[in-house]
């Protein structure tokens, strides 16, 4: 830690900025862009602590998707049979992915502020760069990960098709939205040391009411709570933006079940999800700037 410290002291040779000026939305990109070389260096080093002493190295990214699909793939098609699901690893892969994304992320980004206290006593810096980075890191997995899904996409004559090029602007929506919510992990985890026990556990449920081993489809049409009848498969699209990523994931690489393979995107589920994130990334970031200047005491 002490020689990252020194690498980053060494190179804070850009401009100092006014708190005023800081305080203006363009004075904050315009920061951030300075410090563009330290978002970098951290990225880097996050990705060389995560295989340190690994005997396997960055080839986990490839094989830990790959082992968790065999596991999914033997439990949901032999154990107990997935009816009406074609090409079961697909169908797996191209939601387990996304989702280790966001788990990777998230569990990171709570330990991004506390984990670095050392170097934010020593130095200023803007602190956002510590959670952008986690999500960077980890995105460099996914594309690492991706890879084996490519591979398997042709080998079960699935390929690609028009449909995925919708894969970026989902990609960004997810983005979107694991940056608002590392913003707030990572906040509450440097005033509450206990947030990352409850992250952990929360996200085991939110995986369970994610369809990520399941399809939409598995639901029924409708259900009644109290009396009162509703869609369960879309109530779920609207109360977990997770949901409606994957699913968009799932429907334009893999498609529906009873389908013919990729479908392409509902552009205004894909928008209404990307303004979900948008709202949750405002709500982050209004937290994480209004508590940044006590983390130097909290730690």
């Amino acid at each position: 830690m002490s020689t990252n410290t020194n690498i980053i002291s060494k190179k804070l040779s850009v401009p100092t900025f006014d708190s005023d000026e800081t305080q203006t939305l363009s004075g904050k990109i315009r920061e951030l862009y300075e410090y563009k070389y330290l978002l970098k260096n951290l990225v880097i080093r996050d990705l060389k602590v995560r295989y340190k002493n690994s005997f396997f190295g960055v080839i986990w990214s490839l094989l830990h998707p790959l082992l968790m699909m065999i596991v999914y793939t033997i439990l949901f098609t032999i154990l107990i049979p997935n009816e009406g699901v074609q090409k079961y690893p697909i169908f797996i892969l191209v939601a387990l992915i996304p989702w280790q994304f966001h788990t990777g992320t998230l569990n990171s980004s709570a330990q991004s502020i506390t984990g670095n206290a050392a170097i934010i006593k020593k130095v200023y810096f803007p602190r956002i760069l510590l959670p952008v980075a986690t999500i960077l890191s980890n995105l460099v997995n996914l594309l690492l990960a991706s890879l084996i899904l490519l591979i398997l996409l042709f080998a079960f004559g699935v390929g690609l098709t028009i449909h995925a090029l919708w894969v970026p602007l989902i990609l960004l929506t997810q983005m979107v939205f694991l940056l608002g919510l590392s913003l707030i992990v990572s906040a509450l985890q440097t005033f509450y040391r206990d947030t990352a026990m409850i992250l952990e556990v929360g996200l085991l449920a939110w995986f369970f009411l994610t369809p990520v081993f399941y399809s939409f489809e598995r639901f029924s049409t409708y259900s009644e709570v109290f009396g009162v009848g509703f869609n369960p498969a879309r109530i779920m699209r609207w109360i977990n933006p997770m949901a409606s990523i994957i699913d968009g994931y799932r429907t334009v690489l893999w498609g529906t079940v009873g389908g013919n393979g990729p479908a392409s995107m509902d552009p205004l589920a894909l928008l209404r999800t990307f303004i979900t994130a948008v709202l949750i990334f405002i709500i982050g970031y209004t937290i994480f700037s209004r508590s940044e200047h006590l983390f130097g005491e909290k730690l």
